[in-house]
């Protein structure tokens, strides 16, 4: 058996051992699916060349002083990504994650930096879903005026992709009718409606209290920001495991642990062969 098979199957059994399964997901695992990787500048500007031109740094874009200065290149930007994720369907590996966690006896929650709803469109329960840095399918108020929270599925971005700006309307608030943005946590963001993210947060805690051996596995997450690191960290020190899947940081500090150098759909099906074979 070779050491990747080794480890595909040390990961099926911590699979097997598990009362509860915590899936911590960074951008890495919407690769598959063709999502951009916004990893520094150079992947940011190839996803958005008009960007790249005018040497703008994702930190500058991202973030509500753009929508201030210049809304219909901030709603470009984002408008153009809504799109995006919306004609995005997600890979196999999230049924794989789906179909491991229904198997458990307290199931899944999802924990993710992600913004693109890909966990929801896959099928995953909405209320297992801890989003911490928002969504880019619902709105807020730019000033924001109120803590209201609303759907973003009435809006359909008309984007000039090569200019990178917005040619439509832009979404406005239906309390003070002033621009709306994306309930999402950007760069330099004093702003950002955080009582969706609250809730998924409580939900996540409660759901934790009652799982006894939690495994953690993580996807595309790196330690550039490293939310999703933190996180599952934190739950192997309430006693949980991990199985990290990655293709460059797959390190993983405890010896009971499983670090696999993949992609995360690749990572996904060798740890599915296992299981199948066992």
């Amino acid at each position: 058996m070779t050491i990747e098979r080794q480890l595909a199957a040390r990961a099926a059994e911590l699979i097997a051992q598990a009362d509860g399964l915590v899936i911590a997901a960074g951008a890495g695992i919407g690769v598959d699916s063709g999502l951009p990787d916004f990893r520094g500048n150079e992947g940011f500007w190839k996803a958005y060349p008009a960007l790249g031109l005018a040497r703008m740094e994702f930190t500058s874009v991202a973030s509500p002083r753009t929508f201030r200065d210049d809304p219909a290149l901030a709603w470009g930007f984002y408008g153009h990504r809504l799109k995006l994720y919306r004609e995005t369907a997600p890979h196999e590996g999230f049924a794989l994650l789906k179909a491991w966690g229904e198997a458990m006896e307290h199931g899944s929650f999802v924990f993710t930096s992600n913004v693109d709803g890909q966990f929801q469109k896959a099928g995953f329960d909405p209320r297992a879903i801890y989003e911490c840095h928002g969504s880019i399918h619902h709105l807020q108020c730019l000033e924001p005026c109120c803590s209201e929270i609303w759907p973003a599925d009435d809006f359909v971005p008309d984007v000039d992709a090569d200019a990178c700006r917005l040619r439509n309307e832009a979404p406005r608030c239906p309390d003070c009718g002033g621009l709306a943005r994306p309930n999402i946590l950007m760069f330099g963001d004093w702003g950002w409606v955080e009582r969706r993210s609250g809730m998924q947060a409580a939900r996540l805690e409660a759901w934790l209290e009652k799982v006894r051996r939690p495994l953690v596995i993580e996807l595309g997450a790196g330690t550039a920001i490293p939310s999703v690191r933190h996180f599952g960290h934190g739950v192997v020190q309430r006693g949980g495991r991990m199985v990290r899947i990655n293709p460059r940081e797959f390190a993983v500090s405890g010896a009971a642990d499983v670090g696999i150098a993949a992609g995360a759909l690749e990572g996904l099906r060798a740890i599915g062969r296992e299981i199948q074979n066992r």
